[in-house]
């Protein structure tokens, strides 16, 4: 019992808990700081190759399905760089020169890998410090077209287990329909500008849809070179007079179901409409005519 008149020691007692346990968390922030392990610096090279950039880019060995990366950091400001390797597909809508680089790569943008400050820092550095990655890959075997066709539209079946092309992309050469339009006209493609360009590229795809279908399937060398060589040679002027007649026809012929199915539907329509007009009408002249 408190004794009247005699201050209570209770908020006293209060504080000097409070003061302590400010204490104590002062104490352990200085040893966490203090013995805290320093974090881990991110391996540019390392980040280069597993981001899989070396399967568009190379640094000093020529231009593959992006530019060579080669003295980069000179020709850009690191602002600059830093803004395309963070969102390069906000770049590809403001800025023109990330525009004009979209229109010389055959319109192949340059993917958002989803990079942290740190790995974004740590390319550059990379890429500014005189490193070489010459993107050379294995001499492909001799391709045969024909076998490349049967892949890419499905009449082969890949000797991993991958979808066949057709059901994402299209390519002159295929027939009156084409193919599918998740990914890019692989006709004029900045992905198979060259052999050694298609082949990185397939041996380490660095887009998110592609990345996530190819990484446990990945084509052979066989494979590669055969729709490479299909590939290469498809082009627009190639197609054949019979499959322009096909698309025609489909067209006439579609059109034709349109116009047959609109006076099955309008026909049904006005009937209902104009039937009981007439009767109406017909009504009030013979009522007209026997006055």
């Amino acid at each position: 019992m408190i004794e009247h008149g005699k201050p209570s020691s209770h908020p006293r007692f209060f504080s000097f808990l409070l003061a302590l346990g400010i204490a104590l968390i002062f104490v352990a922030t200085l040893f966490s700081v203090a013995f805290a392990k320093p974090s881990a610096q991110v391996d540019g090279e390392a980040l280069f190759i597993a981001k899989g950039c070396n399967a568009c880019h190379t640094i000093g060995g020529g231009k593959l399905v992006g530019p060579d990366l080669q003295g980069v950091t000179e020709l850009r400001t690191n602002e600059w760089l830093t803004k395309w390797l963070t969102a390069p597909d906000q770049m590809l809508q403001t800025d023109p020169d990330a525009k004009a680089l979209l229109v010389e790569y055959n319109n192949v943008p340059m993917p958002n890998l989803g990079l942290k400050p740190e790995e974004v820092a740590a390319l550059i550095a990379y890429l500014g410090g005189g490193a070489t990655i010459s993107g050379a890959t294995a001499e492909l075997p001799a391709g045969d077209a024909t076998s490349g066709k049967a892949y890419f539209v499905g009449d082969k079946r890949f000797e991993n287990g991958g979808p066949h092309c057709i059901s994402c992309h299209s390519v002159a050469g295929i027939g009156s329909l084409g193919g599918g339009n998740l990914g890019p006209d692989l006709t004029t493609s900045g992905f198979v500008q060259s052999d050694a360009a298609f082949a990185s590229f397939m041996g380490a795809p660095s887009t998110q849809t592609m990345g996530a279908i190819w990484a446990n399937t990945p084509l052979t060398p066989q494979e590669q070179s055969d729709l490479y060589t299909f590939l290469s040679r498809a082009a627009v002027t190639k197609r054949e007079p019979s499959a322009l007649l096909q698309i025609a026809l489909l067209a006439i012929a579609g059109a034709a179901a349109l116009i047959a199915l609109a006076q099955v539907y309008w026909g049904k329509r006005l009937r209902g409409v104009r039937k009981p007009m007439i009767e109406q009408t017909l009504a009030a002249r013979k009522r007209i005519n026997a006055k």
